[in-house]
């Protein structure tokens, strides 16, 4: 028996443990041995991570895949696991010392801090985990890998010497996103914009040769900058060789103030003419633009900053070398100063000499650490780096020649101009969470790379023997004793970007670099889903690292889905206080609630704007499918064995069949098309609208009336189209679903490993055979259009019937709100000119239609009488007639004064778009807010034109 009320948390967790202890998510199931495959690699979330909307809404179109692939007969694995998350697990790890006040990293050491991060991990590594798993995630969960487990160790190890080996691996000094508190480089991804209100200090520097005057332009050029405290660091100044009043100083020196050193005036168009002075410091070590203009002139780079992003200017070779005597001493008193600090008092020095031009208010995007929330500065320092230039090249090749596709396509073009404009990718970081560089350094400070410290051994002792530094005797006793090498050479202490071990997941998951049984049957994988903003960061990684080792694109699609925001459109940030929980979300109306309305907003051209509201309503959805099924069962609603829908007599069951083959159809291609929004929308008019409001209303008679053959054949179609629901709507609602599945009726097995509905209504194969050849070539087959190609039952004429019905209904429904007329008033209805069908179907159908509609009474007319508001029911008129019923005056007035609202509502919105300042300046959520208030408000107004044309028309 179906209980009463609906209680998703009862349901879920016991779903949950049902699912687990079947192995119903397992890839490589017995049965499914000979099946198709069908992969997807979970984006693996941090290890310290916790569910958010945004992992809420990936995951959900993920499952929504594996368990529509799963429904059709493949062999679904869908690869779970977790990212190590290098500088935040280190960050976690690391404030727990603190508040415990226990020695910090530095005073454990490596090996002592390494042991502590891998027991938080065993204690708390696996929250994210267990929140997928209350989210309905079917993961294979028995395959949970972690990218720091051995198995995908040794494939990063592997990688990373195969390609130092191939030249793609290399070490250069170049600048970084420097974390001066976290003492590491960090990728772009880890960096955020941040909008400061800050300064902008215009500087004097003095031409060589001039006596310096502050009241003299010719005797220096002014430069701008947010950040003076780097000018200590400045190697050039470059002007725009077409730049008239610059030209003849091209070639010349100004002199550095404050620090004396002679630094050249070079031609570059990177200056602006139309900007500020049209002249710009270059300091190469502390600025990225600055760095590609130091490299085309030649220009010195010198690093006047420490690891912590404190001046470091005493014994700074690069800083001292070629100032002038007594230069030395500004060195010796901003040594060690924080930047911030050194910067109040650079700009005071400046001013004290006349260097200072002006200060003027400047908000400019700042980059800051996510991690830290501290400002990164553009660092100098040596990196190892990875050729990306040359692995991007076949990974575009492989989206040019559709061997991957990107959905939307739009996406693609995103994904070229990153690849095709690829920088070298820096690997390392400062860290000692993650996997340790395979690098060893020598005495001289060579360094060999290698799998094994044992090999890096070998390779050293043989090139310093052949170099000499020791001998052959030397070395074989070093190799046979490691006592006798100890120190002789140490391992790189710093560990990779996330993003390399990440890159290599399609298959590394999968057991490779073995040739396991899983590389060769689940690899490349079909699908990944992904938000946009990891495109570069990891899609990018994945394509390239796994068509040169694997020899093929990791996956044929790549799905990017959009951001869920706020219900206003607003970006969700704690800061703002609109971050939505989706773990509170499904404490509140469960899983299915969350994910259906997650699918259900998942367009390819908008974000999702999602609210508690929202998921209310789709909570109420599944409430109103708990109650149908109810509503089935109490009324003895039970499917036979042997029940084919395709020999209903019934016309109202003949039309669910009908339309329940239509849903199938239509859910099946979005899927497929990855419209989840489509597929999700189509379920919800289908169940609410179709099943629930019409096929379930317009059964109710023969449900409740005598016994007989129609009213055996409902309940069995009730069923029937009960259980097609039920499997279309397991992707998106698992849990209500397997529930329902399981309390209906005795079923063999679980709803999750059920077959998807073959086109709903299809006959078999067999059958279909039977009608092709027993029936006679001219016959014409009544109700009965059997579409071959496709498997599908349909009848037009059962839709015909039972679609006029439910148009007339909802017509004669929607003139009564738009007039005011009250629930009690029964009106009457008169067909016009109906023909000789319509009249039939009005007999058949009249009392139905009666209760239904409202009317007091049903009758035809050769044309609509006076004062009828007219409409047009699939060809033909309906008239209600209207005079003495409704004020056609007062109704006519209320019409066009909503129109009236409505206009002055379209013109506010008009006003606002069409200021070019506001567009540019309001955020963009704000601006697609008011688009949508413009479609509402024309939306309304073309209703009211209707209603009251039908007024019109009718007075």
């Amino acid at each position: 028996m179906i209980e009463k009320n609906y209680q998703p948390a009862d349901i879920e967790s016991r779903m949950s443990r049902i699912w687990d202890e079947s192995g119903a998510f397992k890839a490589g199931r017995p049965e499914r041995k000979g099946a198709e495959p069908f992969t997807i690699v979970i984006p693996p979330p941090n290890v310290t991570g916790s569910l958010h909307m945004g992992h809420a809404l990936n995951n959900t179109l993920q499952d929504i895949l594996c368990r529509f692939e799963r429904m059709r007969g493949r062999d679904v694995l869908w690869q779970p696991g977790t990212d190590h998350a290098g500088i935040a697990t280190q960050m976690v790890v690391e404030r727990q010392l603190m508040e415990r006040q226990e020695p910090g990293r530095r005073d454990l050491g490596r090996e002592k801090f390494l042991e502590r991060v891998w027991q938080w991990k065993a204690e708390s590594g696996g929250t994210i985990i267990n929140q997928l798993k209350r989210l309905g995630a079917s993961c294979d969960w028995s395959r949970e890998r972690f990218t720091m487990d051995e198995g995908l160790s040794r494939a990063v190890v592997k990688v990373f010497v195969e390609l130092h080996r191939q030249g793609l691996i290399y070490k250069d000094k170049r600048l970084v996103n420097w974390d001066p508190a976290l003492v590491t480089a960090i990728s772009d991804l880890e960096v955020q914009q941040v909008e400061v209100k800050g300064h902008l200090w215009y500087l004097r520097y003095p031409i060589e040769g001039k006596n310096f005057s502050p009241d003299d332009p010719t005797s220096f050029i002014v430069v701008a900058t947010t950040r003076p405290e780097t000018m200590l660091g400045d190697t050039g100044v470059a002007v725009n060789p077409d730049d008239e009043r610059y030209t003849n100083l091209i070639g010349k020196n100004v002199i550095l103030p404050l620090v004396g050193r002679k630094i050249p005036i070079v031609g570059d168009e990177i200056s602006d003419p139309e900007k500020g002075s049209g002249a710009v410091k270059v300091t190469p070590a502390h600025d990225f633009t600055d760095f590609e203009i130091g490299k085309r002139h030649g220009l010195p780079q010198i690093n006047v900053f420490d690891k912590e992003a404190c001046l470091t200017l005493v014994d700074n070779e690069d800083y001292l070398r070629g100032l002038p005597e007594g230069a030395s001493q500004l060195a010796e008193e901003l040594n060690g100063l924080d930047r911030f600090v050194a910067r109040k008092r650079i700009v005071a020095r400046l001013e004290d000499f006349g260097f200072l031009e002006k200060i003027e208010p400047n908000v400019h995007m700042v980059p800051h650490g996510d991690r830290s929330n501290v400002v990164i500065e553009p660092y100098l320092t040596d990196q190892w780096y990875v050729d990306a230039k040359t692995l991007a090249a076949p990974a575009i090749a492989a989206v040019r020649s559709g061997a991957t596709t990107f959905v939307p396509k739009n996406w693609e073009k995103t994904y070229f101009e990153w690849m095709e404009n690829i920088q070298p990718w820096c690997i390392s970081r400062q860290l000692w969470w993650g996997h340790q560089i395979p690098a060893w350094y020598g005495p001289d400070g060579k360094f060999f790379v290698a799998e094994t410290e044992e090999e890096a051994v070998g390779n050293a002792l043989g090139y310093y023997v052949e170099q000499e530094v020791i001998t052959p005797e030397q070395g074989a006793e070093m190799a046979r004793d490691a006592s006798k090498r100890e120190g002789f050479i140490t391992r790189d202490e710093d560990v990779l970007d996330t993003w390399f071990s990440s890159g290599l997941w399609p298959f590394s998951t999968l057991g490779w670099p073995d040739e396991t049984p899983e590389v060769q049957r689940y690899y490349p994988t079909n699908v990944l889903v992904t938000g946009w903003d990891i495109i570069f960061f990891w899609v990018a990684r994945m394509m390239m690292l796994g068509i040169h080792f694997m020899e093929e694109a990791p996956f044929s699609t790549v799905y990017i889905h959009r951001l869920v925001r706020d219900e206003k459109g607003a970006k969700m940030s704690k800061s703002k206080g609109n971050v939505i929980d989706p773990l509170g979300v499904i404490d509140d109306y469960g899983a299915d609630a969350l994910r259906f309305a997650l699918a259900r907003g998942a367009a390819h051209s908008h974000d999702i704007k999602l609210s508690p509201q929202l998921v209310e309503t789709n909570r109420n959805f599944a409430t109103k499918l708990w109650n149908a099924c109810r509503f089935a069962e109490m009324n003895g609603c039970a499917m036979p064995a042997d029940f084919d829908p395709a020999n209903a007599q019934e016309t109202l069951n003949r039309w669910i069949a009908h339309e329940t083959s239509r849903a199938t159809r239509e859910v099946t291609e979005a899927i497929e098309g990855y419209r989840f929004n489509d597929a999700a929308n189509a379920m919800y008019r289908f169940v609410w609208n179709v099943y629930c409001d019409w096929y379930l209303e317009l059964a109710k008679p023969v449900l409740t009336g005598e016994e007989g053959t129609a009213k055996a054949e409902t309940r069995a179609m009730v069923a029937w189209a009960r259980d097609e629901i039920l499997k279309l709507l397991h992707p998106f609602m698992p849990f209500i679903t397997e529930e329902l599945w399981a309390v209906t009726a005795k079923r063999d097995g679980l709803l999750v490993l059920a077959d998807w509905p073959r086109k709903a209504g299809a006959l078999s194969d067999e059958q279909l055979a039977s009608v092709v050849t027993t029936s006679p070539s001219d016959a014409v087959i009544p109700s009965v259009i059997l579409a071959l190609d496709a498997g599908e039952f349909s009848d037009p004429e059962a839709e015909a019937e039972i679609g006029w019905v439910v148009d007339l209904v909802t017509a004669i429904r929607s003139v009564r709100a738009e007039m005011n007329i009250a629930p009690s008033v029964l009106t009457p209805l008169v067909l016009a000119a109906a023909s000789d069908e319509s009249k039939a179907r009005a007999q058949r159908w009249i009392d139905t239609v009666k209760r239904l509609a409202r009317l007091a009474d049903v009758s035809f007319a050769d044309r609509a009488p006076e004062g009828a508001v007219q409409l047009l029911i699939r060809g033909e008129v309906a008239a209600l007639p209207l005079k003495g019923v409704i004020d056609f005056a007062a109704e006519r007035s209320r019409l066009e004064k909503e129109i009236g609202k409505a206009d002055g509502d379209i013109k506010r919105v008009d006003a606002k778009l069409g200021n070019e300042k506001f567009v540019a300046n309001a955020p963009e959520e704000i601006v697609e807010e008011e688009k949508e208030k413009r479609e509402a408000a024309l939306a309304r107004k073309t209703k009211l034109q209707e209603a009251l044309e039908r007024l019109k028309r009718a007075s």
